[in-house]
């Protein structure tokens, strides 16, 4: 742990923070960021920018048009901060990991958003009417654990933990029975279980055959050494050979996404001051649950606007 001369981290957030006119402001401020968003329509063949600065709840939500507007706005957020503020390591949630990627200079922005257009289409199309997720709350993760583990053995279908968020905050995919029976089970063990808007059971065997077809994208790009440590998801821990990370991000749409671990080993790494470029803050309100009882100080700030990255300078 570095006492002294504590570092920074800035981690990026995936799916379901996206919000209306989210990097719109920083896009019509300059035109390197509106090219960004241009580069992005053109990848992803969606007009992004007229759905996320003028459409409807239902239309952003859309994954084949989420991944890839998530991405633009969350990295061309950080590439205005990083003007200003220096990052010593990075992370990103699920989606998220990928402008971390980007941010790191392990892929290109070009590639970035090319894989981030076909993860969105591919996630979009692999889900089953049959499948779905849900996210647990107020229990701690060993009851989660047990509750899918007796879910699965219930009903015989796939049931898995996607997400380890904060210690009272979990998600869970799998076939929507399974799921129907660990909600029964939640309830009775005083929890609650909340289904959400997704078409299918991410971080999870469910969608194996949608990781394959990517796969073979990933195994075509080029890699190289991030030029800052990355926390990746499926390890919750930094990685420096570009084929260790290439096969990592292989495993990670069918992995479980480790939050707690990246928040208390970037702790535990001497991490005192978060950044969180993108809408709604989310990863940052988690933090707080994380890093529950730590013994050193430490700060979050949610740049979710160029006016926010600015506030985060005084004096720049």
């Amino acid at each position: 742990m570095n006492a002294i001369n504590p570092l920074s981290a800035v981690i990026f957030p995936g799916q379901g923070s996206q919000m209306r006119d989210m990097g719109r402001d920083l896009a019509e401020s300059d035109s390197e960021y509106m090219y960004l968003w241009q580069q992005a329509e053109a990848v992803s063949q969606h007009p992004l920018r007229e759905i996320f600065w003028g459409g409807d709840d239902t239309d952003m939500a859309d994954t084949r048009v989420l991944q890839p507007a998530m991405t633009v706005c969350c990295l061309s957020l950080w590439m205005y901060a990083s003007k200003r503020l220096k990052a010593d390591c990075f992370a990103g949630h699920s989606l998220g990991e990928y402008a971390a990627l980007a941010a790191a200079k392990v892929l290109s922005v070009q590639k970035t958003l090319e894989l981030t257009a076909l993860r969105g289409r591919l996630m979009a199309e692999a889900g089953g009417e049959d499948e779905g997720m849900h996210a647990i709350l107020k229990l701690q993760q060993d009851k989660v654990e047990e509750i899918v583990a007796a879910a699965r053995e219930a009903t015989g279908l796939e049931l898995g933990v996607a997400n380890y968020n904060t210690p009272a905050q979990f998600v869970i995919s799998g076939k929507k029975d399974a799921l129907a029976a660990a909600a029964d089970m939640v309830k009775a063990a005083k929890g609650r279980a909340i289904p959400l808007p997704v078409s299918g059971a991410f971080h999870s065997p469910l969608i194996a055959e949608a990781a394959e077809e990517l796969k073979s994208q990933l195994l075509a790009a080029d890699w190289r050494a991030p030029e800052t440590p990355v926390y990746f998801n499926v390890t919750a821990s930094t990685e420096d050979n570009p084929e260790a990370i290439r096969d990592i991000m292989v495993r990670q749409m069918t992995s479980s996404v480790r939050w707690i671990e990246i928040s208390t080993n970037q702790y535990d790494a001497g991490v005192r001051t978060w950044y969180e470029p993108g809408p709604k803050g989310v990863l940052c309100k988690m933090l707080g649950q994380n890093l529950k009882g730590v013994s050193d100080e430490w700060t979050a700030k949610s740049l979710d606007s160029s006016a926010a990255v600015l506030a985060a300078s005084p004096g720049l």
